[in-house]
């Protein structure tokens, strides 16, 4: 039976981190991933020993046992044996705590459709207490193994935040159409199943677990469910009191300022914030500080008469 070297197929050293070890594997399952290679099958087992390299490497268990079954094989081979000749039942089918695992019959045909090579159904199929299903023969079989999580992020705008609908990406050489509920959040993690890793085998795809960036808005800061923005208004209307514009997410809207209205003033307005997110018709509040706008290039009347009312405020 040939010994794999899982370090070797991931190009990780033996003291790689696992940090290490899952980045080397999503490259290369990047590479080597079918869609990407479609019609190629030196990309095909390329990308199943991949898999199984990283079931081991990525389990602390497995690349325990995997590391002294590995030094002693390399002991054994030093001192002139071979690796035909190697105790491989001394470190076959041991799961957790010591635990045997006996088969009846033949290995290669209880194993045949694992999707994994012999080597890992030797010894890695059952450990520690991995899901086993029974075969029509009464003989126990390891279940294919669910592909390779995958994460990513995914840029919205804040009224697309808002507003939610349908945003179309891609990913992975895949066109995935994404439904968002109104109101969702910066950071806030969606899973989408089946849109991860192809397994090895016929086992089941990986998720893609989708982050959610919120692009910075020129108008608006958020917290919670409520909005924060500058509502800039004219010395006039400031002095005198009046109505000032603001367009919103739902439309534009005329806001009352009251007359002698100061600067930084903070007015809140009910419902005019983002959406509740998986609450129907609930919103948040929308917080409008006061900019007063000084006027500028003033003609020499409207000079005249800013003079005149300073003399009348002294």
């Amino acid at each position: 039976m040939e010994y794999k070297d899982y370090y070797k197929i991931l190009g990780v050293e033996k003291s790689a981190s696992q940090d290490e070890i899952k980045k080397a594997y999503r490259k290369l399952a990047m590479k080597y991933h079918p869609d990407k290679n479609k019609g190629d099958k030196s990309a095909e087992e390329k990308f199943k020993e991949i898999n199984e390299a990283n079931e081991v490497l990525s389990d602390p268990d497995k690349r325990k046992k995997y590391d002294e079954m590995g030094s002693n094989w390399q002991y054994y081979t030093q001192a002139g044996g071979n690796a035909e000749g190697f105790d491989w039942a001394k470190y076959a089918n041991r799961g957790q705590g010591g635990q045997s695992y006996t088969f009846e019959g033949d290995l290669g045909d209880i194993f045949g459709n694992s999707g994994y090579s012999d080597f890992f159904d030797m010894f890695f199929s059952g450990f520690g207490g991995r899901p086993t299903s029974k075969r029509k023969s009464g003989r126990s079989t390891r279940r294919t193994s669910k592909g390779q999580d995958f994460e990513a992020v995914l840029e919205i705008t804040l009224e697309e935040a808002y507003k939610g609908g349908a945003k179309f990406f891609s990913f992975n050489n895949q066109s995935i159409k994404l439904n968002l509920k109104p109101g969702i959040k910066d950071g806030q993690v969606l899973k989408l199943a089946g849109k991860g890793g192809a397994a090895a085998g016929s086992g089941q795809a990986g998720d893609l677990l989708l982050r959610i960036k919120i692009k910075k808005d020129a108008v608006y800061e958020v917290s919670g469910n409520d909005l924060y923005a500058d509502l800039h208004v004219n010395l006039y209307t400031a002095l005198l009191g009046g109505k000032a514009e603001f367009v919103t997410f739902k439309g534009k809207i005329k806001v009352d300022i009251q007359a002698g209205t100061k600067n930084g003033k903070s007015l809140r307005l009910s419902g005019l914030g983002m959406p509740v997110y998986g609450s129907k018709d609930s919103f948040g509040d929308l917080y409008l500080k006061i900019i007063i706008d000084l006027p500028r290039n003033l003609s020499e009347k409207e000079i005249s008469l800013f003079k005149e009312l300073q003399a009348l405020r002294k």
